[in-house]
């Protein structure tokens, strides 16, 4: 049975004080099921205090947060928004949501992320057009944000920054998605803690955040009876969900170690193999390694990694396909040359959960290591 064991890429993973259960019972026993309540504000006040950032308001996605953050930002008709090709969907859905168009832009090796030549090039050639520019943090790995803020700050357009996959990580000793004007953290299931779904919209600004606040509770004025002045939306966290939230955050730190453990562990095991390398680690970043991403250059494919891991039940996939070489995005511009598409056609996402033990881990090289064996 232990050799068909089924290994996750990345699942939920719930403390084992039971913090999540304790916050969820008293929403049961004091009847606060219906969305809001405390575990919703609590919830916002202790995220956003773990981030260091101001204000927070609680959504039913990461997703619903950036098409929020899009629309405080004044993105409409017209506007242009710069975006990283290399990320999922995700990010770039509510650009269009908003009827505004997305410009994708490359990713370099430095740190995977959105390249900052490639983002000045692009306002070079869209100017004044630009109305955002949306960085994504991917893999928990942080951009570089100095420069990219450098750049944005010339040109005057708002950063909105997707940490979907990176709560707990940080650049330069402050926490990614608190930069920009606004930070997105994602909860889904499979992220680093989760509340089985949902998201969070971080910033400074709360006026802005009152207004999102408002934007997702279907936008209903403040009037006896039902009155709409604006469109809304139904995007608002419930308190169920907030108080699993409240006890994932407790145990944050520890899933970051793990999941650096888990990186050292396959870069001892693996990185020595022929064409192997690893997703990169830079002096001023402290990543929160949400998933260990390995590329490959040599005899062995992506394919063959995966194939053999899945074979054994075993969970993997690949790096994010780039949004231009998607079929629905591709009549969008790109600016940037062929980085993304080369670490989409190398990369291996290797199994990152949590729940993993060194009997697991010892597993998953010894798949690996019988494709160089052969």
């Amino acid at each position: 049975m232990a050799e068909n064991k089924k290994i996750w890429l990345s699942s939920p993973h719930m403390s084992d004080e039971g913090y999540e259960m304790q916050y969820v019972q008293e929403a049961f026993d004091t009847n606060w099921v219906a969305p809001l309540g405390p575990n919703v504000n609590e919830f916002e006040k202790e995220l956003a205090a773990k981030v260091g950032s101001k204000h927070a308001a609680a959504m039913t996605s990461g997703t619903g947060a950036i098409h929020l953050a899009l629309k405080a930002a004044g993105v409409g008709e017209g506007d242009i928004v710069f975006c990283p090709t290399l990320t999922f969907s995700a990010t770039a859905n509510p650009i269009i949501y908003q009827n505004a168009t997305p410009v994708f832009i490359d990713s370099d090796y430095e740190t995977w992320n959105m390249d900052p030549k490639a983002l000045e090039a692009a306002f070079e050639k869209y100017g004044d057009k630009v109305k955002a520019v949306l960085v994504v943090h991917l893999y928990g790995l942080s951009a570089d944000m100095d420069k990219i803020m450098g750049i944005c700050s010339s040109y005057n357009v708002t950063v909105i920054e997707d940490a979907a996959e990176s709560l707990g990580a940080y650049y330069k000793g402050k926490h990614t998605g608190t930069f920009g004007e606004f930070g997105v953290f994602s909860f889904n299931g499979n992220k680093i803690i989760t509340t089985s779904g949902g998201g969070m919209l971080v910033s400074n600004d709360e006026v802005k955040i009152k207004k999102v606040r408002f934007w997702s509770t279907q936008s209903r004025d403040a009037a006896r009876h039902y009155q709409h002045s604006e469109l809304g939306f139904n995007y608002r966290m419930s308190n169920i969900v907030a108080g699993i939230g409240r006890g994932q955050l407790k145990v944050l730190e520890q899933r970051v170690a793990k999941k650096k453990y888990i990186f050292e562990f396959y870069m001892k095991e693996l990185g020595d193999l022929e064409g192997v390398d690893f997703m990169p680690i830079n002096d001023w970043n402290e990543p929160n390694y949400w998933l260990s991403v390995m590329t490959l250059k040599g005899n062995v494919s992506p394919t063959e990694v995966m194939e053999a891991l899945e074979e054994e039940n075993i969970e993997s996939r690949p790096v994010w396909k780039p949004m231009h070489m998607q079929p629905f995005f591709a009549e969008y511009d790109y600016v940037g040359s062929d980085v993304s598409e080369q670490l989409f056609a190398n990369g291996v996402c290797l199994p990152s959960d949590t729940k993993m033990t060194d009997e697991d881990l010892e597993r998953i090289c010894s798949i690996i290591k019988g494709l160089w064996s052969k």
